[in-house]
């Protein structure tokens, strides 16, 4: 294959980089992890999902197709992971007592658009990348696998986030109350990623991107935050 241009695992899920202290074993783990997610994208958007499968991936990347396994449980997760890191940043965010839920969480949706935005900007051609993002997103919303993949790593995220609301405020984690607040806390997520599909793919630029899509973001969470404050402080 050619040399990409996009590094598509920080499109999806931009990352730091790596750990200052990262070990010869771990660093080749996260960087064959990521050249096979670059591969896979690159491999999807050019011929479709479904056209695409597993075996290919390997073979692109020169390994076998239960290496892919071990580093990606399902194909679809090969392109959709960046949800992994939100429900960790959830973990430990609303697990701080001092800091209000809807706060937190806005931290989280604005630290994942900055380095997006940080991501762009240091591009080459950042126009062609965003051009390059729009596809992606066409990608995801037009393959059925794609999309149920996408709920379903969304759910798991509401469940975490309610069991950690559920021992925070001394509940059952299947009561009614965290699961509607965490549904709620996730639904900023939903804002953000209408709010960039919206103002990302045109002539704006990258901060007033930002200011736009964090605006949109402030005036969801203003409409639940009362509501949360009342539940949690009650």
């Amino acid at each position: 294959m050619e040399a990409r241009s996009v590094t598509w695992t920080t499109t999806r899920a931009p990352e730091e980089g790596a750990p200052a202290r990262e070990g010869l074993r771990a660093r080749k783990k996260r960087l064959m992890r990521q050249q096979l997610s670059d591969a896979a994208t690159e491999m999807f958007m050019e011929r479709g999902f479904d056209a695409v499968r597993v075996s290919e991936v390997a073979e692109a990347c020169g390994v076998s197709e239960q290496t892919v396994f071990n580093y990606f449980p399902t194909k679809e997760s090969l392109v959709l992971d960046r949800w992994d890191a939100t429900a960790a940043s959830l973990r430990s965010s609303l697990a701080d007592v001092g800091t209000p839920l809807v706060t937190a969480v806005q931290r989280i949706v604005a630290g994942e658009l900055g380095d997006l935005l940080s991501w762009l900007g240091g591009q080459d051609d950042p126009v062609r990348a965003r051009a390059t993002m729009r596809r992606f997103t066409e990608l995801v919303e037009d393959t059925s696998a794609l999309r149920a993949h996408q709920r379903d790593a969304r759910d798991q995220v509401v469940a975490v986030a309610a069991g950690i609301l559920a021992e925070r405020i001394g509940l059952s984690p299947d009561a009614p109350e965290p699961r509607i607040a965490a549904t709620a806390l996730v639904g900023l997520w939903d804002v953000k990623a209408d709010a960039v599909k919206k103002h990302l793919y045109g002539d704006l630029g990258l901060d007033e991107v930002r200011e736009r899509v964090l605006e949109e973001v402030r005036r969801a969470a203003q409409v639940i935050d009362g509501g949360l404050r009342a539940w949690i402080d009650g």
